[in-house]
């Protein structure tokens, strides 16, 4: 594939797809249609039956990058929805942090493993932002909607043993056992019959894809009309400098 985005066979129906962008893995629209590129080309093969999406270094993923360009300038969230539009299940090894955008890369998946040493937050509010990713939808489905609502208006920063608790990820196991843990839910997943899987899948799914497509637009809207604001500059100043913002509604 590429530097930053890598397939590795883990058994003859497993396939890992490890994405590297360091030190924080920010993704950009060409990220992840790297990644959608790669489940494509699973699913083309013809012998994969569960991915393991997982990421190279401390963190799982640490969002978009609002140093550099606007994401909502380019295709980013076209590509956002190719990730839920394939076949296969893909079960995402998080380690370190899963934060905002990055949640929302997480969430994308069917499963989520993690360690109590993960981070989950959707952190949006507290960068002055809207939420993106189709977080509007994948956030409730995980946790309820009166519980995604908290974590939307407040940015709370989860440990791994409380997004368990709440079904934020699926699986919780030590820091060195993240990647062998969802390997082996791959595994168990890949010894049903594909045929069945992918048709309970779809069914469970349902018009997800579309669902998606709809609320990124929506978010991508929201977004670029905070972009321009005081409190979005005073968020990411306060981030990038590790203090609290202090936000004025302008």
């Amino acid at each position: 594939m590429s530097e930053e985005v890598s397939i590795q066979a883990a058994s003859e129906h497993v396939s890992l797809v490890q994405f590297s962008r360091p030190p924080n893995n920010f993704f950009d629209a060409g990220l992840i249609r790297q990644i959608a590129d790669a489940y494509q080309e699973l699913q083309d093969g013809g012998s994969c039956r569960a991915i393991v999406l997982c990421s190279k270094g401390k963190h799982f993923c640490a969002g978009a990058n609002f140093h550099g360009p606007n994401p909502a300038d380019d295709d980013l969230y076209e590509q956002a929805v190719r990730l839920f539009s394939g076949s296969l299940p893909v079960v995402a090894a998080v380690q370190g942090a899963a934060v905002g955008g990055g949640l929302g890369v997480a969430l994308s998946a069917d499963f989520r493993v993690a360690t109590p040493d993960s981070r989950f937050s959707a952190n949006f509010s507290r960068l002055g932002i809207h939420h993106g990713f189709g977080v509007t939808v994948t956030l409730p489905l995980a946790v309820g909607h009166q519980r995604a609502l908290e974590l939307l208006y407040t940015g709370a920063r989860l440990r791994g043993e409380q997004a368990h608790e709440i079904g934020l990820c699926d699986r919780l196991v030590a820091s060195e056992e993240v990647r062998q843990e969802a390997l082996a839910l791959a595994e168990e997943i890949a010894t049903s019959s594909p045929l069945a899987v992918q048709a309970i899948r779809r069914t469970m799914r349902g018009d997800l894809p579309q669902r998606i497509r709809e609320a990124t637009a929506h978010e991508a809207a929201e977004q670029a009309k905070l972009f321009g604001t005081q409190d979005f500059q005073e968020g990411v100043a306060a981030a990038t400098e590790r203090r609290p913002p202090r936000f004025t509604g302008s």
